[in-house]
């Protein structure tokens, strides 16, 4: 049975990318960075991981793209929530290491004239809570000390 990887790259080019966030020629440049840096990290051995390569990018990109929780993914790809946490970071970690995926710093963008890449980041927002004062408080009395 083809893992969700492999049954994506039958898809379509566009449909690959709206699934994914990513096109294939970017998945596959990830995935030869990521497999040298998992060669050079268990050149000596060890015992081999549950989920393939290409199933830990795919792992990574679902979550920064869609945002589920760390036990959604830990059920739908059989691991403790632990390695999914381990894998994203060690993926994010890589790839920006690499330097091939990683985004300029606030200085080098504050230098262009011209900016190139917008991001926008629309998932958090501040939660409206009420004010602290002391009318929606408890006041307890306070016994003095003799």
């Amino acid at each position: 049975m083809k893992n969700k990887y492999e049954r994506a790259l039958d898809l379509k080019d566009k449909e690959f990318k709206l699934l994914m966030g990513v096109t294939k020629e970017t998945s596959k440049e990830m995935i030869q960075i990521l497999q040298e840096a998992y060669d050079k990290k268990h050149a000596k051995g060890g015992r081999l991981p549950k989920l393939t390569i290409p199933e830990q990018l795919t792992l990574a990109l679902e979550y920064w793209r869609q945002y589920p929780t760390m036990f959604e993914l830990s059920f739908e790809y059989g691991i403790a929530k632990s390695v999914v946490h381990d894998i994203i970071t060690w993926v994010e970690d890589t790839l920006i290491k690499d330097g091939k995926f990683s985004l300029p710093g606030k200085k080098a963008l504050l230098e262009e004239d011209e900016i190139e890449i917008v991001l926008v980041d629309v998932m958090e927002q501040p939660i409206e809570r009420p004010k602290k004062n002391k009318s929606h408080g408890i006041q307890g009395k306070r016994k003095s000390i003799q």
